[in-house]
């Protein structure tokens, strides 16, 4: 009865919302251009006087005030490529921030200038296209139109920066500043042609660090969020004439030598079992556009050697921990697989294929990709095929995934269906179906129901025991009164098995509400805003309160940078099974009342050395818990980058007498010794797992797709790792490892 009443509320929804009016937007058109372009980074030629320009507006501090510093832009296109010039100038050339090389720079420090193209128009999806003074590319990939998805610190984010394409960018210095020409091959872009003509979004960003400003093209309301000049909503359509998609072959054939030793402890813990394993081994990965708008990805033997390795945590709740998926072949249009559930939970996990319940890498056979657009369809396709390792059975993993714009611009529906089938064990399936819907202003509402299988993996007629659904009424925005209200189901069945969930079994609903002010130009205030939340979630099997929690917040930030975030809460944890923090700490079943405080410091991230301080205490179930976090990045120069992160906390149980002293430390270095050449180590510390994890990587790329990788990593136990007399190893884990990849262009 519940699921009929869900979806006779969501045809209510797009029965209401069909009956918005849309106004559409003036587009912009981009000559395309029979000039030549010598590609050195000063945008002088004869080209460039053709080109579209654009004036940019003050996003912050002072939204829609007049730049402090000009900024001469320009676009446009011939065959084979979008060119994007800029003039950066500066009243005093001194002032210039220049402290980092490296690709994928996520910091704010250095000066910065930039595109985002929504290239589907669709208002929800971007690719980004930045520099900073020393020329190094920075490319990610927006979705959910910026919009970050509820949840933990680290757990969601709308940029990803682990994708990567083929594009080119060089800068150079002027008399007056400095200056940019990119260079955006089309067939590294994904688009749709209707009669000849192409329309995207287009959002143009420049960084201005001694003032810790950022404009824009056009004005992006901040009232949107830290995000708002990334929101491909916000975009200014532009449209291209008789753009010719190019469909290379992109085949990229590795190969990679390595030895890895292993000193593994035995179930009875008597003794370590050493083994070693020496490697040779070799695959390919091919990229072939079928379309202007849909790419096909085959991969063969994947290796993921590269990839830098998860940060560590330690687990102070009762649920799964989330980790990102960091591996590129995973990542190129990711956003198509994103089916919400509640919190930081997924239907679809990448993660899920080729690492077991361990963290430990899972040969993948081999597999295919599908992702693109199909008429007004958005579409993905993904089947995956790993090897029996271990206890690991061999399994094959698939997902297909559709969206389409309906009712107006900024609404969505769509559907997925994901399977993992297995040698040895259950089969699992599961199917969803989803909508997004703008109902007017800045207010959406959003709604899902989806399916998995039995535990037996046989049907989905156990009903309501494995289904999910969820509905909420949003108003997206940090100024004036803004809300989030939500509830969500999930059946004490529901197990999404290629997917995440941190919560198994529970039904709740949150009440968020807001009020936000933008100060204006006389204040040295940028915003700031009060909260208040209701969040109670109930488990369905007995209908007892799993958690609730309430309490006010408060947020600031400054026009120099700085951000302060505060918020009490009232909690109640219902613990219904016992469960361990540690070897020799236990939470007993009870219901539990609380008070807690968490304090967050952000010093400005445009200086060269920043710092996040969070700190938080109170009653910690029957106990008491201190938790204190230090975050600080130091830009040294151009070529030298120093961070680090501490988190210490001390839990104490009295009347049980029960003490947790956990300490989680990581030390990274990364020097650049310019865009093409980096090493990076980094030396982190988990007093839970008593571990201590090395990671050294050298990294030259020459040129997007060529790759020489040397990693070395060694996981060492500390002095505490086991309990009896046995003597530890100097390492549990060695591995060495040289890695090349090479892309060839048909």
């Amino acid at each position: 009865m519940k699921t009929k009443f869900f979806l006779k509320l969501v045809s209510l929804i797009l029965c209401t919302c069909s009956s918005i009016i849309v106004f559409g937007q003036d587009i912009v058109q981009i000559a395309k251009n029979d000039g030549t372009v010598n590609f050195d980074g000063v945008p002088d030629e004869a080209f460039w006087q053709k080109a579209r320009q654009f004036e940019l507006i003050m996003h912050i501090p002072n939204f829609e005030a007049a730049p402090s510093e000009d900024t001469k832009t320009y676009i446009s296109y011939d065959d084979n490529f979008l060119w994007v010039g800029a003039f950066l100038n500066y009243q005093n050339p001194e002032n210039i921030v220049s402290t980092s090389k490296k690709r994928d720079e996520k910091s704010k420090n250095p000066d910065s200038f930039g595109i985002l193209l929504d290239t589907y128009d669709d208002n929800e999806n971007a690719l980004a296209f930045f520099t900073m003074p020393a020329g190094q590319r920075i490319d990610y990939a927006v979705s959910n139109d910026a919009q970050k998805m509820p949840g933990p610190p680290g757990t969601a984010t709308a940029q990803n920066y682990s994708w990567n394409t083929f594009w080119d960018v060089k800068t150079a210095r002027t008399a007056t500043g400095w200056a940019v020409e990119m260079r955006i091959p089309f067939s590294s872009l994904r688009f749709q042609e209707v009669n000849g003509r192409v329309k995207m979004g287009l959002l143009i960003n420049r960084g201005v660090s001694h003032n810790n400003e950022l404009d824009t093209y056009p004005a992006a309301d901040p009232k949107y969020g830290r995000l708002a000049a990334n929101k491909p909503s916000l975009a200014q359509t532009i449209e291209l004439s008789g753009v010719k998609s190019k469909k290379p072959v992109y085949i990229a054939p590795y190969i990679s030598v390595g030895t890895e030793k292993i000193n593994d402890l035995n179930e009875e813990e008597t003794a370590f079992d050493s083994s070693d394993d020496n490697k040779l081994t070799g695959g390919v990965d091919i990229k072939y556009s079928l379309t202007s708008n849909l790419t096909m990805d085959l991969t063969f033997n994947t290796d993921f050697a590269q990839v830098e390795a998860d940060d560590e945590q330690v687990n102070l709740t009762r649920y799964a921990l989330f980790f990102p998926e960091k591996r590129m072949f995973f990542q190129e249009r990711s956003s198509i697989f994103d089916y919400k559930l509640s919190g930081p939970s997924k239907l679809f996990y990448s993660r899920r294929i080729g690492i077991d319940e361990d963290g430990c890498l899972t040969p993948i056979l081999g597999g295919a990709r599908l992702t693109g657009r199909i008429g007004k369809w958005d579409m993905g396709f993904m089947d995956m095929q790993t090897q029996k390792q271990n206890t690991s059975p061999s399994e094959n993993f698939g997902v297909l995934r559709f969206r389409r714009q309906v009712i107006n611009t900024n609404s969505y529906v769509g559907a997925i269906m994901t399977s993992r089938v297995g040698a040895d064990i259950n089969d699992s399936y599961s199917y969803g179906v989803d909508g997004i819907f703008r109902i007017f202003g800045d207010d959406y509402i959003e709604a899902g129901v989806a399916q998995t299988t039995d535990p037996e993996g046989t049907d989905f007629s156990a009903g309501i025991e494995n289904t999910f659904y969820r509905a909420s009424w949003q108003r997206r925005s940090e100024v004036g009164f803004a809300y989030d209200l939500s509830y969500a189901y999930t059946g004490e069945n529901f197990d999404p098995q290629v997917g995440f969930l941190s919560k198994y079994g529970t039904k709740g609903s949150r009440i968020k509400l807001q009020y936000g002010w933008l100060p204006g130009p006389e204040s040295k205030l940028f915003k700031f805003s009060i909260d208040g939340t209701f969040y109670e979630s109930y488990r369905v099997t007995d209908g007892g309160l799993e958690t609730g929690m309430y309490g006010p917040g408060f947020n600031l930030n400054t026009k120099k940078g700085w951000m302060v975030n505060m918020d009490l809460n009232y909690r109640i944890e219902g613990v219904d099974e016992e469960f361990e923090l540690d070897d020799d700490v236990v939470v007993p079943a009870d219901k539990y009342k609380t008070y807690t405080s968490r304090f967050t410091l952000m010093s400005p991230v445009s200086k060269p050395l920043s710092t996040t301080i969070m700190m938080s205490g109170g009653q910690f179930y029957d106990g008491n818990n201190v938790t204190a976090t230090v975050q600080p990045i130091y830009n040294l120069s151009a070529s030298l980058q120093l961070s680090g992160y501490y988190n210490y906390s001390h839990v104490v149980f009295s009347n049980r007498k029960q003490e947790m002293n956990a300490h989680v430390g990581r030390l990274k270095f990364l020097y650049m010794y310019n865009t093409k050449l980096s090493f990076s180590s980094f030396v982190q510390y988990n007093s839970v797992n008593d571990v201590t994890v090395a990671n050294f990587r050298l990294r030259y790329n020459p040129k997007e797709g060529n790759d020489l990788y040397v990693v070395y990593n060694e996981i060492r136990p500390t002095e505490d790792y086991v309990d009896n007399d046995l003597e530890e190893p100097k390492f549990l884990n060695r591995i060495f490892q040289v890695k090349y990849v090479y892309t060839f262009q048909l």
